[in-house]
Protein backbone atom coordinates (compact mmCIF):
# COMPACT_ATOMS: atom_id res chain seq x y z
CA UNK A 1 0.00 0.00 0.00
CA UNK A 2 1.17 3.57 -0.59
CA UNK A 3 0.92 6.81 0.14
CA UNK A 4 -1.87 8.33 -0.87
CA UNK A 5 -1.56 12.19 -1.63
CA UNK A 6 -5.36 13.28 -1.75
CA UNK A 7 -7.58 11.01 -0.07
CA UNK A 8 -10.33 12.48 -1.52
CA UNK A 9 -9.68 11.59 -4.59
CA UNK A 10 -8.15 7.93 -3.86
CA UNK A 11 -11.55 7.35 -1.84
CA UNK A 12 -13.50 8.23 -5.00
CA UNK A 13 -11.78 5.71 -7.13
CA UNK A 14 -12.55 2.74 -4.54
CA UNK A 15 -16.11 4.14 -4.37
CA UNK A 16 -16.40 4.57 -8.15
CA UNK A 17 -14.69 0.38 -7.99
CA UNK A 18 -17.28 -0.86 -5.59
CA UNK A 19 -20.40 0.97 -7.38
CA UNK A 20 -18.87 -0.94 -10.46
CA UNK A 21 -19.32 -4.54 -8.33
CA UNK A 22 -22.19 -3.87 -7.44
CA UNK A 23 -24.02 -3.09 -10.26
CA UNK A 24 -22.58 -6.53 -11.53
CA UNK A 25 -24.10 -8.46 -9.76
CA UNK A 26 -27.95 -7.04 -9.42
CA UNK A 27 -30.89 -9.27 -10.39
CA UNK A 28 -31.90 -8.73 -14.05
CA UNK A 29 -35.27 -6.94 -14.81
CA UNK A 30 -37.11 -9.26 -16.43
CA UNK A 31 -39.63 -12.13 -15.79
CA UNK A 32 -42.42 -12.27 -13.43
CA UNK A 33 -40.58 -10.49 -10.79
CA UNK A 34 -39.45 -7.36 -13.12
CA UNK A 35 -40.85 -4.68 -10.52
CA UNK A 36 -39.18 -6.46 -7.71
CA UNK A 37 -36.17 -6.69 -9.28
CA UNK A 38 -36.58 -2.93 -10.76
CA UNK A 39 -37.63 -1.84 -7.34
CA UNK A 40 -34.35 -3.54 -5.47
CA UNK A 41 -32.19 -1.79 -8.09
CA UNK A 42 -33.76 1.28 -7.16
CA UNK A 43 -32.70 1.52 -3.59
CA UNK A 44 -29.11 -0.22 -4.63
CA UNK A 45 -28.06 2.17 -7.14
CA UNK A 46 -29.45 5.41 -4.89
CA UNK A 47 -25.70 5.94 -3.96
CA UNK A 48 -24.29 6.10 -1.29
CA UNK A 49 -20.75 6.08 0.58
CA UNK A 50 -20.63 2.40 -0.26
CA UNK A 51 -17.96 2.16 2.36
CA UNK A 52 -18.85 -0.97 3.60
CA UNK A 53 -17.38 -3.32 0.09
CA UNK A 54 -14.83 -0.84 0.65
CA UNK A 55 -13.50 -2.06 4.13
CA UNK A 56 -14.04 -5.55 2.95
CA UNK A 57 -12.18 -5.48 -0.03
CA UNK A 58 -9.13 -2.80 1.68
CA UNK A 59 -8.88 -6.01 4.32
CA UNK A 60 -8.83 -8.97 1.78
CA UNK A 61 -5.86 -6.51 0.41
CA UNK A 62 -4.08 -6.52 3.79
CA UNK A 63 -4.56 -10.17 4.61
CA UNK A 64 -3.96 -11.76 0.94
CA UNK A 65 -6.32 -13.44 -1.19
CA UNK A 66 -7.96 -13.27 -4.71
CA UNK A 67 -10.01 -9.88 -5.67
CA UNK A 68 -12.79 -11.73 -7.47
CA UNK A 69 -13.50 -14.21 -4.66
CA UNK A 70 -14.59 -10.50 -2.55
CA UNK A 71 -16.30 -9.31 -5.23
CA UNK A 72 -19.97 -11.66 -4.61
CA UNK A 73 -19.40 -10.20 -0.78
CA UNK A 74 -18.81 -6.85 -1.57
CA UNK A 75 -21.96 -6.82 -3.42
CA UNK A 76 -24.05 -8.95 -0.67
CA UNK A 77 -22.82 -6.97 2.17
CA UNK A 78 -24.51 -3.63 0.28
CA UNK A 79 -27.15 -5.55 -0.19
CA UNK A 80 -27.92 -5.87 2.78
CA UNK A 81 -27.47 -3.03 4.05
CA UNK A 82 -29.63 -1.53 1.43
CA UNK A 83 -32.64 -3.74 2.84
CA UNK A 84 -32.47 -2.51 6.27
CA UNK A 85 -32.62 0.96 4.50
CA UNK A 86 -35.74 -0.27 3.10
CA UNK A 87 -37.20 -1.70 5.64
CA UNK A 88 -36.14 1.60 8.07
CA UNK A 89 -37.99 3.91 5.98
CA UNK A 90 -41.16 1.74 5.70
CA UNK A 91 -44.66 3.79 7.40
CA UNK A 92 -44.15 0.87 10.22
CA UNK A 93 -40.98 1.76 11.25
CA UNK A 94 -39.74 5.53 10.45
CA UNK A 95 -42.11 6.54 7.93
CA UNK A 96 -39.98 8.18 5.66
CA UNK A 97 -40.23 9.65 2.02
CA UNK A 98 -36.65 10.33 1.01
CA UNK A 99 -33.46 8.88 1.20
CA UNK A 100 -30.46 10.79 -0.43
CA UNK A 101 -32.71 13.21 -2.02
CA UNK A 102 -35.06 10.70 -3.75
CA UNK A 103 -38.58 8.93 -2.91
CA UNK A 104 -38.13 5.98 -0.81
CA UNK A 105 -38.97 2.51 -2.42
CA UNK A 106 -42.21 2.54 -0.79
CA UNK A 107 -43.02 5.74 -2.15
CA UNK A 108 -42.07 4.71 -5.82
CA UNK A 109 -43.49 0.79 -5.70
CA UNK A 110 -45.86 1.09 -2.76
CA UNK A 111 -45.66 -0.26 0.69
CA UNK A 112 -45.88 -4.07 -0.25
CA UNK A 113 -43.45 -3.74 -2.85
CA UNK A 114 -41.28 -1.76 -0.28
CA UNK A 115 -41.46 -4.73 1.91
CA UNK A 116 -41.17 -7.44 -0.45
CA UNK A 117 -38.21 -5.98 -2.25
CA UNK A 118 -36.37 -5.31 1.31
CA UNK A 119 -36.70 -9.30 2.10
CA UNK A 120 -36.16 -10.28 -1.78
CA UNK A 121 -33.19 -7.98 -1.36
CA UNK A 122 -31.66 -9.85 2.03
CA UNK A 123 -32.01 -12.87 0.39
CA UNK A 124 -30.62 -11.99 -2.97
CA UNK A 125 -27.63 -10.98 -0.93
CA UNK A 126 -26.95 -14.77 0.20
CA UNK A 127 -27.68 -15.92 -3.06
CA UNK A 128 -25.01 -13.49 -4.41
CA UNK A 129 -22.82 -14.42 -2.08
CA UNK A 130 -23.29 -18.16 -1.97
CA UNK A 131 -21.79 -17.44 -6.21
CA UNK A 132 -18.12 -16.92 -4.32
CA UNK A 133 -18.10 -21.45 -4.76
CA UNK A 134 -18.09 -20.62 -8.46
CA UNK A 135 -14.62 -18.65 -8.23
CA UNK A 136 -12.70 -20.64 -6.14
CA UNK A 137 -12.07 -24.14 -4.69
CA UNK A 138 -11.36 -23.17 -1.38
CA UNK A 139 -14.92 -24.26 -0.37
CA UNK A 140 -14.29 -23.81 3.55
CA UNK A 141 -13.45 -20.46 3.10
CA UNK A 142 -16.71 -19.07 0.98
CA UNK A 143 -18.33 -21.39 4.13
CA UNK A 144 -16.81 -19.23 7.00
CA UNK A 145 -17.66 -16.06 5.33
CA UNK A 146 -21.27 -16.66 4.66
CA UNK A 147 -21.36 -17.85 8.29
CA UNK A 148 -19.61 -14.52 9.53
CA UNK A 149 -22.42 -12.66 7.20
CA UNK A 150 -25.37 -14.34 8.52
CA UNK A 151 -24.41 -14.55 11.74
CA UNK A 152 -23.66 -10.71 11.56
CA UNK A 153 -26.93 -9.53 10.09
CA UNK A 154 -29.41 -12.38 11.95
CA UNK A 155 -31.31 -11.92 15.21
CA UNK A 156 -27.70 -11.74 17.56
CA UNK A 157 -26.56 -8.70 14.75
CA UNK A 158 -28.18 -5.94 13.22
CA UNK A 159 -31.82 -7.21 12.63
CA UNK A 160 -31.84 -8.14 16.68
CA UNK A 161 -30.47 -4.49 17.11
CA UNK A 162 -33.03 -3.08 15.13
CA UNK A 163 -35.76 -4.65 17.31
CA UNK A 164 -34.20 -3.30 20.08
CA UNK A 165 -33.92 0.03 18.37
CA UNK A 166 -37.53 0.22 17.34
CA UNK A 167 -38.57 -0.91 21.03
CA UNK A 168 -36.76 2.05 22.62
CA UNK A 169 -38.54 4.39 19.89
CA UNK A 170 -42.00 3.15 20.53
CA UNK A 171 -41.20 3.50 24.21
CA UNK A 172 -39.81 6.88 23.50
CA UNK A 173 -43.27 8.01 21.86
CA UNK A 174 -45.00 6.03 24.26
CA UNK A 175 -43.75 8.62 27.20
CA UNK A 176 -43.84 11.73 24.70
CA UNK A 177 -47.70 10.87 24.33
CA UNK A 178 -48.28 10.40 27.76
CA UNK A 179 -46.78 13.60 29.32
CA UNK A 180 -48.28 15.51 25.78
CA UNK A 181 -51.67 14.42 27.14
CA UNK A 182 -51.43 14.47 30.92
CA UNK A 183 -49.78 18.00 30.24
CA UNK A 184 -53.18 18.78 27.64
CA UNK A 185 -55.41 17.55 30.63
CA UNK A 186 -54.28 19.52 33.18
CA UNK A 187 -54.05 22.87 31.29
CA UNK A 188 -57.45 22.19 30.31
Amino acid sequence: MGHYVNFKEELQQRTDYAEEVIRRWLPEERGFSKTMAQAMNYSMCAGGKRLRPILLLETLRLFGGDEKLAEPFMAGIEMIHTHSLIHDDLPAIDNDDYRRGRLTTHKVYGEAMGVLSGVTLLNYAYETMFRAFELTDDKDRVIRAVRIMAEKTGIYGMLGGQSVMWKMMANHWRRTFSITFMNTKLLH
